[in-house]
């Protein structure tokens, strides 16, 4: 049977991983201190201002006036053909619209080419650890991120979440692409169509009756939501890495974090706000992102919406029981009660005691042939495991994947 690709990985794990990415994130508890200075970000300085209280000054009024005006629809249409970083933007396009857009794809003057190059042999020599980490600690955590599950939730997304996840695969796909931020390359074309997604949802969530309910701000998606989201996954990707003894050498550490600093910049995170560092990632992360995280019924469910869509695969060996194991061995007991995981006894202990030596049997530092015997005969099935998830993924996407702005909220809410 075939192994999974490097890009198949990536497009599964990413599809899961940039769930949040591409809706909302919004942190549970609006009342607490900002503390992180911007001498730790990667310029350098900053205003310093809490960020909860920052949003996006030039994507917002855009599409409130195209909202307004009635535009979004004929927006979409023309910028399904914008594709690659460096193309022309299609004719027809309003002026404010171009004018936005010309702007926001700019390269900032800090962007590090040789560090690019490198983060691409990171993401080749990575990617099966990627996909399972952006999927499983990244994209299943978003649903233990209250205001973010609920913004899911409630928003035009939760109405269909296959296809959801079928179009955020694209973020997590084209960061990991050698060309990503070249002008064949993709991931400038994600980052700004995600940014005016932004802006939309801003301008739609708070008209919903059923998210002002529960929402503890009046308007999404500020700069600290979008950080909370930045966290979920470079930052737990790499916290995942040490976990399983990944050994990174410095340069392409450096090189994978500056791969999402640029990704954060193109998202519209301002400058002051994205960390020049690991050291500095973790010490904002610990701020924004650990204290917030917890369950709420909005993503309790939509977790098990998440863990169900292993049913799509006829014949296959994925399951919910599968997955759900998988998701408490990497987010581990607390998250995985939470979200109402139950414990799998065959498949809990598998990958608690089976993972470890399979990474290490991947990494060189155990040969397979001296392996326990229960690696060796589970080492196809979680070959297998991540093939399927691909499968499940790719299976309901359509081409190409085309980021649009929403012009409602979820219909059913």
């Amino acid at each position: 049977m075939e192994k999974p690709s490097r890009r198949s990985v990536l497009m599964a794990g990413g599809t899961l991983g940039a769930l949040g990415a591409l809706t909302v994130a919004t942190p549970a508890r609006a009342n607490s201190l900002w503390t992180w200075s911007p001498k730790g970000s990667v310029v350098g300085r900053g205003e310093g201002a809490d960020p909860k209280w920052v949003w996006d000054e030039e994507a917002d009024p855009l599409v409130a006036s195209l909202l307004e005006r009635g535009d979004v629809p004929k927006v979409n249409d023309l910028l399904k053909t914008w594709t690659k970083n460096g193309q022309a933007l299609p004719s027809g396009l309003p002026a404010d619209v171009r004018d936005f857009v010309e702007r926001a794809r700019r390269l900032p003057s800090w962007t590090d080419q040789d560090k690019l190059a490198k983060a691409f042999e990171f993401n080749q020599k990575r990617g099966l650890y990627l996909g399972v980490t952006y999927g499983f600690a990244s994209g299943m955590m978003s649903t233990a991120i209250p205001h973010e599950a609920r913004a899911v939730y409630y928003s035009k997304g939760g109405a269909d979440m296959r296809d959801r996840i079928t179009k955020t695969a694209k973020l997590g796909y084209d960061i990991g692409t050698e060309k990503a931020f070249q002008p064949d390359g993709e991931m400038i074309v994600t980052c700004v169509k995600t940014r005016l997604a932004h802006a939309g949802v801003r301008n739609l969530l708070p008209k919903s009756p059923y998210w002002t309910k529960v929402a503890d701000e009046k308007i999404p998606i500020s700069q600290a939501d979008m950080m909370v989201t930045w966290h979920s996954l470079p930052t737990t990707v790499m916290k995942q890495f040490a976990k399983w003894k990944v050994a990174i050498p410095d340069d392409e550490s450096a090189a994978f974090l500056h791969s999402w600093q640029l990704a954060a910049h193109m998202l519209g995170i301002k400058d002051e706000y994205i960390p020049k560092s690991w050291d500095e990632a973790n010490s904002q992360a610990a701020q924004v992102l650990d204290p917030i995280l917890a369950p709420t019924d909005e993503g309790i469910k939509l977790a098990d919406i998440l863990l169900n869509l292993a049913a799509f695969i006829d014949g296959g060996i994925l399951t919910k029981h599968i997955l759900g194991a998988l998701t408490r061995y990497v987010l581990g007991d607390e998250i995985a009660t939470w979200l109402k995981i139950p414990k799998e006894p065959v498949w809990d202990p598998v990958f608690e005691n089976l993972w470890p030596p399979f990474v290490a049997v991947r990494e060189g530092i155990l040969d397979i042939t001296k392996a326990p015997k229960e690696l060796r005969e589970f080492y196809w099935v979680f070959d297998e495991i991540i093939r399927q998830g691909v499968l499940l993924v790719l299976s309901g996407a359509d081409y190409p994947i085309s980021i649009q702005i929403p012009t409602t909220n979820n219909p059913n809410y």
